[in-house]
């Protein structure tokens, strides 16, 4: 019961978020970027809203994994930072290993380029849970000279709730918690095929 309250009171508290509002920084020193701008989910889709093309949303996850855990068409394009590696194994857990992707920059560069935006325009980046990839993935940015990189501190997923009793479930925040658009089918248009 306690748990559910709680996640019933964090629900309620992301989908009534005032807008404009940025996310207060990560506790951890990890998740956080030289831009200190961090948005939750909902205050990212207000903010697509409002500024439409004028902002660029960059969701990095590896498209497999998007494949499998959904989408949002909010989303103007898809640019993993990380890219599974299918001839390895990761040394510290039971999965393939996943490699960053050389071309990250270049490829928000030239999302960027293609929509006529300016190393001044809003960029957000969106990874599975605000965490491991947002941070990393925004400083990734600081060679373009870009002035406002926003990271998503919820990620598309969310967190987990730990003690619920069925096991370590995405159902804190994040995106798809948080009531906002999304799907499990992909835009062939935003999620560009590899060439390699």
């Amino acid at each position: 019961m306690m748990i559910r309250q709680t996640f019933l009171a964090a629900l309620i508290a992301t989908s009534f978020a005032a807008p404009g509002l940025a996310a207060d920084a990560p506790e951890n020193p990890a998740y956080q970027t030289e831009w200190g701008l961090y948005l939750t989910s909902r205050e990212a889709f207000e903010m697509k809203q409002e500024q439409g093309d004028r902002v660029l949303f960059v969701d990095v996850r590896e498209p497999i994994e998007i494949m499998f855990t959904g989408w949002t068409d909010i989303v103007d394009v898809n640019v993993p930072y990380m890219l599974v590696d299918p001839t390895a194994w990761n040394p510290d857990k039971p999965v393939l290993q996943m490699q960053k992707n050389p071309e990250f920059a270049a490829g928000v560069a030239a999302a960027m380029q293609a929509r006529g935006l300016t190393a001044d325009s809003p960029v957000i980046v969106m990874c599975r849970s605000g965490g491991t990839r947002g941070a990393p993935s925004a400083k990734a940015l600081a060679p373009l000279g870009l002035t406002q990189v926003y990271v998503v501190v919820d990620g598309f997923e969310g967190g987990t709730l730990k003690e619920d009793p069925r096991g370590p479930w995405r159902l804190k925040n994040g995106w798809k918690n948080s009531n906002l658009p999304w799907s499990y089918k992909l835009d062939k248009d935003k999620i560009p095929l590899r060439t390699e």
